[in-house]
């Protein structure tokens, strides 16, 4: 698998450009996946390349970002920290087999709302988890929904107190947004949204990606029948 394209077609900027070989992604400064330099193929001119995407960013007000992920061009990452950028957000890629799943669902399913889009409460307890961006919900909003997906949560009330986020992507899934209130944890809502996506997708085969730091969520997902994958981080300047 393209772990760097499959995140890429999951997670869409909404404005992309791209230039010798390389494309740059904005979507509002709302999440560094959707707002960084995706830099597979290696430049005709390295320097060249990396100053155009300063300038892209720097004219829409934003840092300069790049996605160093498995298939990064090779010593785009030495030339970066040598320019001075910042490594941040170190991320593990884990998959599961087909074999390992989709898993059996439990009592809590009934709880689980499942649709085409985002509602608005779904919104509202995803970003009161993960909206690390203040006010940039709307742009977030438009990311998630530039491709099709399922918007899973368990509620209760009328509460969303854990959601996720499905991209069917060929013959694998990607699971995305996976968020807990943090007074709903230690129940087992993240592992129920986990087990409903996958059911509802039919699809066996799936991959996420989750902070190297979360090792809560790292030890969820491998009880889950996920592994080890890679990783990929960020640099910034």
């Amino acid at each position: 698998m393209n772990f760097d394209l499959l995140v890429h077609e999951a997670w869409p900027a909404y404005e992309q450009q791209s230039h010798d070989g390389w494309l740059l992604r904005y979507a509002g400064g709302v999440t560094k996946r959707a707002n960084s330099v995706l830099a597979l193929n290696p430049p005709a001119d390295l320097d060249s390349a990396i100053r155009a995407a300063e300038a892209f960013y720097g004219g829409r007000g934003e840092r300069c970002v790049f996605s160093v992920g498995p298939g990064a061009a090779p010593g785009l990452d030495e030339e970066l920290e040598r320019r001075g950028y910042e490594l941040v957000d170190q991320t593990c890629i884990m998959t599961r087999p087909p074999e390992a799943g989709p898993k059996a669902g439990g009592p809590l399913d009934k709880e689980v709302r499942i649709e085409d889009r985002p509602w608005r409460g779904w919104l509202e307890t995803w970003w009161a988890v993960d909206g690390r961006y203040g006010d940039g919900l709307e742009a977030a909003e438009r990311v998630c929904t530039g491709v099709p997906a399922w918007y899973a949560a368990f509620e209760e009330e009328g509460v969303a107190l854990a959601v996720g986020r499905a991209v069917p992507q060929g013959d694998t899934l990607g699971i995305y947004c996976m968020a807990t209130l943090p007074e709903a944890r230690r129940r087992g809502l993240a592992r129920t949204v986990l087990r409903a996506l996958t059911r509802h997708a039919g699809t066996a085969s799936a991959y996420l990606v989750v902070t190297v730091g979360n090792e809560a969520a790292q030890t969820l997902y491998r009880s889950e029948g996920f592994q080890f994958a890679g990783r990929y981080h960020y640099r910034i300047r």
